[in-house]
């Protein structure tokens, strides 16, 4: 693939080596007449064998790449170094564990053109759920206590399927669980969203890297935090260049 590529698809990893080349190969069918695109994993420190798959399969996919996390950094950490080193000037996000099907993808790069050039976000919203009983009642709980606090218009912020410009994101103050608050910090910055329903999997392979306790008194933080950075912008300036 010489031509430059218009989308790059970002897909944050960290030990998922048995859920890499079936998902590459559905992204590569959804995206295969939607023009050039690239995909960009980002192995968040993976100790299995992630690297290595990725280095097979890029061999022949040029528009395959990898940035490698030494250490483990989180989500937000790995979505954050992936659009920072997309090429593309649209940005797909998905989850590695092949919960989120690719071929919603054609439905998203549609709703983001469709809502214009003041559109910062089209947000995924998983309907099916295929999680465990618990983790849905988590993420009902986060999402009423959240939707409460900050007032977003969202239902389901934790979908990692998300489709945006790359600028809209860079221009986003960056902190961990960034990705978890983006409806918010895109509406702050005065930029709307659009919503695409997605069916949700089951993972296709291996265990979810992410848990409950261990980010349940962060993630309390994290939103005091996104309340004050709203109440600190009341107001979002409309800027033109004057041509004398």
């Amino acid at each position: 693939m010489n031509e430059l590529p218009s989308v790059s698809v970002v897909v944050p990893v960290r030990n998922e080596a048995g859920n890499i080349e079936a998902l590459v190969t559905e992204i590569e069918a959804a995206l295969s007449k939607s023009g050039a695109f690239e995909i960009v994993y980002v192995n968040d420190g993976s100790t299995d064998g992630t690297s290595g798959e990725l280095a097979r399969l890029s061999v022949s996919r040029p528009h395959l790449r990898e940035i490698l996390h030494e250490a483990s950094c989180g989500q937000s950490a790995a979505v954050r170094s992936g659009v920072r080193a997309a090429h593309g000037s649209i940005i797909l996000t998905l989850d590695g564990d092949g919960q989120n099907d690719p071929s919603f993808m054609p439905a998203f790069l549609t709703a983001l053109r469709a809502a214009g050039p003041g559109c910062g976000l089209v947000q995924g919203q998983r309907v099916g759920r295929k999680d465990t009983g618990f983790k849905r009642m988590q993420s009902r709980i986060a999402n009423k206590v959240r939707a409460a606090v900050l007032n977003d218009g969202t239902r389901d912020t934790g979908c990692g399927f998300k489709c945006f410009p790359r600028e809209a994101y860079l221009a986003l103050p960056y902190f961990d669980a960034l990705h978890r608050f983006m409806p918010a910090l895109i509406r702050r910055e005065g930029l709307s969203i659009a919503y695409v329903d997605v069916v949700d999997r089951p993972r296709l392979t291996g265990v979810s890297n992410y848990g409950f306790f261990d980010r349940l008194w962060v993630g309390i933080v994290d939103l005091a935090g996104v309340r004050w950075l709203l109440t600190r912008r009341k107001r979002v300036p409309v800027a033109t260049e004057v041509v004398r």
